[in-house]
């Protein structure tokens, strides 16, 4: 029985995580010739960068900014059904230089449970930090440096001997080192204490890529240092590599290189190292399987002896689906992007808010843009930037702010609907009268019911026909009549703040009747601490506000306390 429910309990999670990963990677629902439009516009560009940084040394983009538009372009293609292997690639420069082992890059796995089935049957695992930086060959003769490659498209890359001799990490010459030493390792910038779930990835690579690419020595060269992570010919016994790496200078591999036999055991320090102060940047951890072939068998692919699983990146890049103007109880319009979902830690991330009109005009992000998003305090998602911008620059129609303001839409109408169903709720909410059970739904109900259209209309409501409102019921119908019915014994200053009057709690304390607050002049106002000039403004034209009389005029009809003789 007990395997049963844990062969369910697995399947229910493996299921879970498929459902997630189709969602993650939902094509967008554009018509194929908008989708065709979209891959040659993101391809052109993402070759314009590959350009500047391959060529000329020269980053025009964050680098997780850069993975996460190549990722997208990746997802279109499929979408498209026209991606070629390769065909997204970036656009690496060849060189001219061959390299004496291939480089073969790493396979990514996206999740814990992609990772368990890589550990699954392996033996004599090791893991290592990933770190972030440029790739390079080394190719020592009988002790002396004679090649530093970059890594190029994997088989031929282009001569950094020059350059790679000024790097004081890099030791130009060996002692005990064997005839020919070929060695395969990150170039990164040196960092103290650098924290990677807190600064993220501070562009390290492209600092480091730009000046290795500069025609004349950059002063950063001098503060670049290398983490040797593959010595294809060297001894097959991890421990026996790692000890012989760091006699010959290069120690951070035996330093941050870890057994492990089980997923919990690589979740421990991949976590530990995406907390850890550490003289690097990364991006993840690379899982090794101590026995590999031969350098001469490994090719420009990803092996399957070693793969990475990377940190979730300080921010991702999603795509825009749509635009909500949500406008609210005293008539401010916010603007919310709807997101195509993208996980950032432990939660899913579908909309990002904008702030006001004017702001949202500022950025010009219309449906269909990429933008990059994080998680600030609490988990809020934060926009960050519009980093690709998409063909079709149609705006979507957006509310005037000229007509909702903290007067408008004390009565349900189509263009109200969001504003007026604002006010009920916060009429209902601890702020106002409290009435439990009562939400937001319950009013929208009651609206469209036809039970509710103006701000009071539900004190007049009987107990029958809440009871036969669709969707409500009779117990809860009762319940929600006799919160109704109790809102009666609430104090005068509880009524003003539930219809919306622009003053505190502290501030109406001191008030108790509708006479006390139409005998006060703004100079009167102005004597309740935190009320100013245009403070005391607002609350005249409120109190004078004929829909607010109106229901002031309601409430002395219905016996309510404080309003007695009110007009």
């Amino acid at each position: 029985m007990r395997k049963s429910v844990m062969r369910i309990g697995m399947m229910l999670l493996v299921g879970l995580l498929c459902s997630e990963a189709v969602w993650a990677q939902a094509c967008p629902a554009w018509r194929p010739v908008r989708l065709q439009l979209e891959i040659t516009a993101l391809k052109n560009q993402l070759e314009r960068w590959d350009v500047a940084y391959y060529q000329q040394g020269s980053s025009l983009i964050e680098d997780d900014v850069y993975d996460g538009l190549r990722e997208k372009l990746r997802l279109w293609q499929r979408c498209a059904g026209a991606a070629s292997e390769g065909d997204s690639d970036p656009l690496l420069p060849e060189g001219k230089v061959p390299h004496p082992v291939a480089h073969t890059g790493l396979r990514k796995l996206p999740d814990p449970v992609a990772v368990a089935q890589w550990l699954k049957g392996r033996s004599d695992l090791w893991v290592q930090p990933k770190v972030d930086g440029v790739a390079i060959t080394l190719v020592y003769h009988d002790g002396k440096l004679t090649s530093a490659i970059s890594r190029g498209n994997g088989l031929k890359g282009e001569n950094w001997l020059e350059k790679v001799r000024t790097i004081p990490a890099v030791p130009v010459s060996i002692k005990g080192a064997p005839p020919t030493l070929i060695l395969q390792g990150e170039l990164f910038l040196m960092v103290n204490g650098h924290q990677q779930k807190v600064s993220g990835g501070i562009n390290a690579r492209a600092r480091v890529a730009g000046a290795l690419m500069k025609k004349k020595p950059s002063p950063l060269l001098r503060q670049i240092g290398l983490f040797v992570w593959a010595w294809p010919n060297g001894p097959q016994e991890m421990t026996q590599r790692l000890r012989q790496l760091a006699d010959m200078g290069f120690p951070l591999a035996q330093d941050f290189s870890q057994p492990v036999k089980s997923l919990a055991e690589v979740q421990q320090w991949r976590e530990r190292w995406y907390q850890a102060a550490l003289p690097f940047v990364t991006d993840g951890v690379v899982i090794h399987q101590a026995h590999s072939p031969q350098g001469r068998y490994w090719q420009a692919r990803p092996g399957d002896w070693a793969v990475a699983w990377k940190y979730p990146p300080a921010q991702q890049v999603a795509r825009v689906n749509g635009i909500d103007f949500n406008i609210g109880r005293t008539g401010k319009i916010a603007v919310v992007l709807r997101l195509e979902p993208v996980r950032m830690d432990d939660k899913w991330v579908t909309r990002v808010n904008l702030g006001s009109l004017p702001r949202w005009r500022q950025w010009a992000v219309v449906p269909g843009d990429q933008v990059t998003v994080s998680l600030m305090g609490h988990g809020i998602p934060h926009l960050n930037n519009v980093v690709w911008r998409g063909t079709d620059r149609s705006l979507p129609s957006a509310p005037s702010a000229e007509r909702y303001h903290a007067l408008s839409c004390f009565s349900w109408r189509p263009d109200c609907r969001q504003q007026f169903l604002a006010r009920l709720v916060w009429l209902s909410g601890p702020q106002g009268l409290s009435l439990h059970g009562v939400s937001e739904s319950t009013w929208q109900t009651l609206i469209d019911q036809g039970l509710v259209q103006h701000l009071l209309d539900w004190l007049l409501l009987t107990p029958e026909q809440l009871m036969a409102a669709s969707g409500i019921g009779g117990k809860r119908g009762q319940s929600i009549h006799r919160q109704f019915q109790q809102a009666r014994q609430q104090p005068f200053s509880r009524w003003l703040l539930a219809l919306g009057i622009p003053l505190s709690p502290q501030q109406t304390m001191a008030l108790t009747n509708w006479h006390q607050v139409q005998q006060m002049s703004p100079v009167a106002w102005r004597q309740i601490a935190g009320i100013g000039a245009k403070r005391a403004r607002q609350i005249a034209a409120f109190l004078q506000h004929p829909p607010f009389l109106a229901l002031v005029s309601t409430l002395s009809s219905q016996g309510i306390a404080g309003f007695a003789n009110a007009p």
